[in-house]
């Protein structure tokens, strides 16, 4: 099915299992010609893409920082931004580090149950440009010690308390703003394995981003149902937001989330309802 968009997905340069290049081919093969990578607290992906032949392909520069504001966390998608900018340069050297640090209490953590990174196991790891919890869970389950990420995930990794490890969202979006992005709260209604949020926690929290200036809702996404997908879209129509959507694709990392999915029932949601292509002056390349 031709001009599909997906604005949310993962390469090798954070928690995905396809390289760009990989990413790319797939796309074209599925007929999705508009489309965002939003990699982790990292650029890199980015600058590979703008340097491929996309043969009349839509990019958007993307990203995804972890963030947390008084009422939680949550995560904030940038768009369209400067990647020179030396404020979003400045923000994903801190994601960076706290990525870092989070690591290293993960692998102390495993250390203290018996779990001793080998060097070699070491050595997968440092030349990650994102390294996350699926970097680490890969050699749990390499080792026999789970069937799958999510399990090592769940009994090995997120008991660890990493502490204050995430950005303040306050300081993602304004960096995005400052790089002449748009910032937007992905997933609200909670991502891959979470739970819903009441609605008082989802008011709370829209609330406080908006007043940080958030500028847009990813209201289609891959678990979403229509439902969902329109409640989102009337908070955003009601606050003067922007649409966005997409589907968090991973490749093999999480195959329950395929490229190109922006709902539940895996209906085509066209860029009529994204009003944030509009805002980003998409055009061909």
């Amino acid at each position: 099915m031709a001009n599909k968009i997906d604005l949310h997905m993962h390469s090798t340069f954070s928690d995905g299992t396809l390289s760009p290049d990989e990413l790319i081919a797939q796309l074209k093969g599925q007929g999705i010609s508009v489309f965002s990578l939003t990699d982790h607290d990292t650029m890199r992906g980015v600058s590979e893409i703008r340097k491929r032949d996309l043969q009349g392909m839509i990019f958007i520069n993307g990203i995804e920082f972890s963030c947390r504001t008084e009422a939680g966390k949550c995560h904030i998608l940038g768009y369209g931004y400067d990647p020179q900018s030396s404020a979003m340069r400045g923000i994903v050297e801190t994601g960076m580090a706290k990525r870092a640090a989070k690591m290293e209490k993960r692998i102390d953590y495993l250390r203290e149950r018996g779990i001793t990174l080998t060097d070699e196991e070491r050595k997968t790891l440092q030349p990650l440009h994102s390294k996350g919890k699926p970097h680490l869970a890969a050699i749990l389950v390499k080792r026999g010690l789970a069937r799958n990420n999510d399990e090592a995930i769940r009994e090995y990794i997120d008991p660890v308390h990493t502490g204050n490890s995430r950005i303040d969202a306050k300081d993602a979006v304004g960096a995005i703003l400052r790089a002449g992005g748009i910032p937007v709260w992905a997933h609200p209604l909670g991502g891959q394995g979470e739970d819903a949020p009441s609605e008082e926690a989802f008011r709370r929290q829209l609330a406080l981003l908006m007043s940080y200036g958030i500028r847009g809702l990813e209201c289609y996404y891959s678990k979403y149902s229509p439902k969902e997908a329109e409640k989102l879209a009337a908070a955003a129509a009601a606050n003067g937001l922007f649409v966005s959507g997409g589907s968090d694709f991973h490749g093999a990392a999480k195959p329950g989330l395929p490229a190109g999915r922006l709902n539940s029932l895996d209906e085509d949601v066209t860029a009529e309802k994204l009003t944030i292509l509009k805002a980003l002056g998409t055009r061909r390349e």
